[in-house]
């Protein structure tokens, strides 16, 4: 029995749609009829063969986030069963297959039950968002009711969930955007800061008094990261899932701060802790449902025959949210 899918056959080549062998259920695996694709930037350094740390040897589909309905359940697994609606981060990098394809067996660890008040699209937005945004805020800085947090970035992918999830930590949130998006951080419930209008120096006087936030979560790298060490207060936590390049540590050292770095991929590349992705699904889950996390998505519609122009559009910076790519 075969699927479509799209397919690509050489880096930084075209997405063909193509009838390939739709795969069988394996042991501790899930069959889901996939509903729809969550691209992430990533997707298009792993399409141009750029990305070092998440290879995805030719011919792949890519794809790594996805939502959609359980076809058949694998022996061992009890936790899902046929016409579950579900989502997760599932594929698209280290020869696993995609999410955009018509199907995918899926390791069931790594997916969680869909929020019942999201739709399939908006549900495919979430995954690879919201787990960076909570092993670097949970996993890693522990953030407690009451501290501070900044949020470099809050209006992108991830930027936007780790604000939402700070906020219903009981966290105070502030977060870094252009005047453009200063409506979209008020409306989460957070202070914007203009980082083109202010310098590190001046925001950090301005709303911490010259200390600095508890927290600082990176979600821009490079030079955003480099502030990021001198916005944390002392004995603080930067965490950042953009740590690559050549930083200077001093500035978080004479803070006696610490930094973390948040490695997403890690349990689809390894295999190992695919159940604690799962686990984080599923208290997105709960917070979508209880109306303390509503994902941002692209408004516009993609399907397989036009996701060349939802990468374009990543490329291009375009995206008013996650892009988004309907299968069925």
């Amino acid at each position: 029995m075969n699927m479509q899918a799209l397919v690509l056959n050489r880096y930084n080549g075209p997405l063909e749609l193509t009838e390939i062998p739709r795969p069988g259920v394996q042991p501790g695996q899930v069959l889901v009829r996939i509903k729809a694709s969550g691209l992430n930037p990533l997707d298009t350094k792993i399409r141009a063969g750029s990305a070092a740390h998440a290879q995805h040897p030719l011919p792949l589909v890519l794809g790594i986030d996805m939502a959609g309905v359980v076809e058949a359940v694998g022996q061992g697994v009890t936790q899902f069963k046929a016409g579950d609606e579900v989502y997760g981060m599932t594929g698209g990098v280290g020869g696993i297959q995609g999410s955009l394809a018509q199907f995918a067996a899926v390791d069931a660890r790594l997916l969680a039950l869909k929020p019942s008040n999201l739709s399939m699209k908006e549900a495919a937005a979430l995954p690879l968002s919201f787990i960076t945004s909570y092993q670097g805020i949970v996993d890693r800085a522990q953030l407690q009711a009451g501290q501070t947090v900044l949020v470099q970035g809050g209006a992108g992918g991830v930027g936007h969930v780790s604000v939402q999830l700070a906020q219903a930590l009981g966290a105070r949130v502030f977060a870094t955007a252009s005047k453009g998006d200063a409506e979209l951080i008020a409306s989460y419930g957070a202070t914007g800061i203009d980082y083109r209008e202010y310098s590190v120096e001046q925001y950090v006087q301005e709303h911490t008094r010259g200390e600095g936030f508890d927290l600082v979560a990176d979600t821009v790298g490079g030079a955003t990261l480099d502030a990021s060490f001198a916005a944390v207060r002392q004995f603080g936590h930067v965490v950042s899932a953009l740590g690559w390049g050549t930083h200077a540590l001093a500035p978080l050292s004479f803070r006696e701060a610490s930094y973390s770095g948040v490695f997403t991929l890690s349990p689809l590349l390894t295999g190992k802790h695919r159940e604690h992705h799962g686990e984080i699904l599923q208290i997105a889950t709960r917070l979508v449902e209880a109306g303390k996390l509503v994902p941002r998505v692209d408004p516009r519609s993609f399907e397989l025959t036009s996701a060349d122009l939802a990468y374009q559009a990543i490329t291009a910076g375009t995206a008013k949210g996650k892009i988004v790519v309907d299968v069925q």
